[in-house]
């Protein structure tokens, strides 16, 4: 058996301290860690396609991670499963932070064994520091004036207050 490849899919819109979690600790289950960032523009993203994968890899260099080298950050616009047959995933990563995750994830986990029943998913709770942070409501905060530090790596603050119009 060869390397195993996985694939940790989001927008990433801003990364936070959810996404980081998740990732620090996927890439001890796999051998190559891909964090693919969607482009998505449904959810009309607040920062571009670049800065999303610059953020994230700006993160990962703050970040102690016993095994360096196993993670590659790339942006993507294929259909999920049509993205990881290109990049020969074995297993997909999803973090998961409350019940109403699971029940969106179990649906999803649906369509794409049916569209790849070889693509495995694995979810991954995210710890209880980190089950309340999401992007949408980081960004919220960051609109209405609160502190983000405790929700974001110290190198996305200064770019997410400067794209909220703050300073």
């Amino acid at each position: 058996m060869g390397d195993i490849i996985g694939l940790y899919p989001g927008t990433f819109d801003p990364i936070t301290f959810g996404h980081t979690d998740i990732i620090r600790r996927a890439v001890k289950l796999v051998d190559t860690l891909i964090v693919g960032v969607a482009i998505n523009q449904e959810k009309s993203p607040l920062f571009t396609l670049e800065e999303r994968v610059a953020m994230i890899k700006a993160s990962l260099e703050g970040m102690d991670l016993s095994i360096r080298g196993q993670i590659v950050v790339e942006p993507f616009d294929d259909l999920l499963m049509t993205y990881a047959e290109k990049r020969k995933v074995d297993v997909i990563i999803r973090g998961l932070r409350a019940v109403s995750d699971f029940e969106y994830e179990f649906q999803m986990v649906g369509m794409n064994s049916f569209l790849n029943e070889d693509i495995e998913t694995v979810f991954l709770m995210a710890d209880a520091r980190y089950q309340a942070i999401a992007s949408r409501l980081v960004k919220e905060i960051a609109q209405l004036g609160g502190d983000i530090n405790a929700f974001v790596p110290a190198t996305v603050v200064p770019q997410l207050l400067a794209k909220v119009g703050r300073r």
